[in-house]
């Protein structure tokens, strides 16, 4: 079974980091809309009013094991550890509707699934649709 380790990111691991949004952007057949770079992360969530707070699994061994060893289990729950910590009353969770395994994890934790409850969709704007409204 693998070691799971998790902690506060640190600006360091903003190569790493970035490594891993491409990996799951590649499983998720949804490459080539990662934008961001490492400056970008590091600017939004290491500047002087952070955008975001990251953490970072160290999985050991290496990625690769079989799949339902708790890891993600793990990793949500240090997600509302911190949550609460911040004062926070809530934290949000996006899925592909293909990937079933997550959607089930997530329910069995006690998310509420917003796309059945209260019938929400997640809108994106980006590239020329920014730029029309911004007027640019």
């Amino acid at each position: 079974m693998a070691s799971v380790r998790i902690r506060e990111a640190k600006e360091g691991d903003c190569g790493d980091i970035l490594r891993l949004i491409r990996e799951l952007a590649e499983f998720e057949k949804l490459l080539d809309q990662v934008k961001i770079s490492e400056e970008a992360l590091r600017a939004d969530g290491f500047g002087e009013n952070p955008f975001y707070h990251c953490l970072v699994a160290e999985i050991l061994p290496a990625p690769g094991e079989p799949l339902g060893q708790g890891i993600g289990s793990k990793i949500i729950k240090k997600v509302a550890e911190v949550a609460l910590d911040k004062g926070c009353s809530q934290f949000r969770l996006a899925v592909l509707n293909w990937n079933q395994k997550a959607i089930d994890l997530y329910k069995a934790l006690g998310a509420q699934d917003l796309t059945e409850a209260e019938g929400w969709h997640s809108f994106r704007f980006e590239g020329e649709a920014m730029r029309k409204l911004a007027g640019k």
